[in-house]
């Protein structure tokens, strides 16, 4: 009888586990059905946009165009820019003021005005001079101040556009060669080629002597005729605006920052290709051993000239370069002069605005940069050197001793000029541009120079 009734209660526990087991299984079915049933349905794209860590591709050498824009981040900025409590303008950065605005923008040159229509009043207000360098003189105080604001009234719109548009000045400094790049087209480039071309410029404070030097650049960045703020009467209205240019550092472009990761090979990639320059590489002298290499020398006329280029030409012939003497200015040709530069596997000179002209170098050509006495070296790296290995170029500095300056005829031995030139620095760039910049040349030691260009040589070998 004891066995029976243990094996009832044996019986009844497993039919218990059994009708539990049941119980749990068909309650997961209904769960997993649930679920399947009420998911919302995710995007692939946006969830590998958001799930992604890899940076995106720049240009690459066989695509010049920008990136499709299916494969953009720019889903996340835009829902970022419309958060009501994101401020319309950044004007904390020390190189310049940016603006960048989604929704009703309304654009009317008679006020200087540029509106964010908002239902509700949020009395936000900025004063921009839309340029990527701030400064405190004349030039700077001559760039057009406009009005950035949202409002819940504006100016009905006389015409209205489906693209986005980038308001930014051609004034401050433009008209030397470096700021035209630094300050302008690397910061054009950098704002507006994500949008391939479909794309609005505006400007204000219209150079067209300006304009028209660099049209090839500005009809490749854009398929639209620009427009004159300054003569415009027109009320534009857009859905996307940018107000002023980005700019990370001098003649350079920081790939982290940089919309798909553009870089300054890329920008550089992008002149070539604007003005059909045909090298793409140095002349190898392994590869080319009857061919001489090239070599330009900037030579200015004013300052910081070359007083012996004669000697140096004919030493850079004895040592194999074929040599070219250039001097370009603000009135020069561009595109005829980026066709001498591209022709080069070597460019030197000076430090100065014409060292800009290494945009348009093959990639792996190489810069000699001289830098004039006084303390410049960190200014001549900042300026250039830093910019020349962002590009792919190879870059070699050379300093002149005070016995190569025409200053040695100027000041005698003992003067701060020689035993203290960081004085200077610590009274202000006024006086180290007075001193060191605009009054002095230099005369080239012959053999301490010859070891440069050797090196210079030795780079095209390898």
């Amino acid at each position: 009888m004891a066995n029976k009734m243990k094996s009832a209660r044996s019986s009844n526990r497993v039919e218990s586990q059994r009708f539990r087991l049941g119980v749990f299984i068909i309650g997961c079915v209904a769960l997993s059905t649930y679920i399947v049933v009420s998911k919302p349905q995710i995007d692939p794209f946006l969830t590998r946009i958001a799930g992604s860590s890899k940076p995106l591709n720049p240009i690459s050498q066989n695509n010049l165009e920008a990136k499709d824009p299916v494969d953009s981040p720019q889903t996340g900025t835009l829902q970022e820019n419309m958060n009501p409590t994101k401020p319309l303008c950044h004007v904390s950065e020390r190189r310049g003021d940016l603006c960048e605005m989604d929704g009703d923008i309304r654009i009317h040159q008679n006020t200087s005005s540029i509106i964010s229509v908002e239902p509700f009043e949020r009395n936000e207000l900025w004063r921009v001079r839309p340029y990527s360098r701030k400064g405190a003189d004349n030039d700077f105080n001559k760039i057009r101040e406009l009005t950035v604001k949202s409002s819940t009234d504006a100016p009905q719109c006389t015409k209205n556009h489906s693209i986005p548009a980038i308001v930014f000045s051609v004034s401050g400094y433009t008209g030397n060669l470096f700021h035209d790049f630094t300050d302008l087209l690397v910061p054009l480039f950098l704002t507006a080629r994500q949008f391939n071309g479909e794309v609005q410029f505006m400007v204000t404070d219209m150079k067209q002597w300006w304009v028209d030097k660099y049209l090839l650049v500005f009809r490749k960045l854009s398929n639209y005729q620009l427009i004159n703020l300054d003569e415009d009467d027109q009320v534009h209205c857009f859905k996307h605006v940018i107000v002023g240019l980005q700019r990370h550092k001098e003649l350079s472009i920081d790939p982290m920052k940089a919309p798909y990761g553009y870089s300054m090979v890329d920008f550089t990639q992008f002149m070539r290709s604007t003005y059909q320059l045909e090298r793409d590489t140095v002349t190898k002298i392994e590869e080319y051993p009857r061919k001489n290499p090239r070599l330009l020398i900037i030579s200015r006329k004013r300052t910081r000239a070359i007083i012996n280029v004669r000697r140096i030409v004919q030493m850079a012939e004895e040592l194999g370069y074929k040599v070219v003497v250039g001097n370009a200015n603000s009135l020069s040709n561009i595109t005829h002069f980026a066709e001498m530069v591209n022709s080069c596997d070597v460019l030197m000179g000076v430090h100065g605005a014409g060292l800009t002209n290494m945009v348009f170098l093959p990639p792996q050509a190489t810069l000699i940069q001289i830098v004039p006495w006084g303390r410049l070296e960190k200014i001549a790296m900042t300026d250039f050197g830093y910019p020349a290995k962002d590009m792919d170029l190879n870059y070699l500095q050379y300093s002149i001793s005070e016995r190569e300056s025409s200053l040695i005829r100027v000041y005698p031995r003992n003067h701060p000029v020689f035993k203290n030139p960081s004085s200077f620095h610590n009274r202000g760039w006024d006086l180290v541009k007075t001193t060191f910049m605009d009054n002095q040349n230099v005369k080239l030691d012959l053999r301490r120079f010859r070891d440069v260009l050797w090196k210079a040589l030795e780079s095209l070998m390898q």
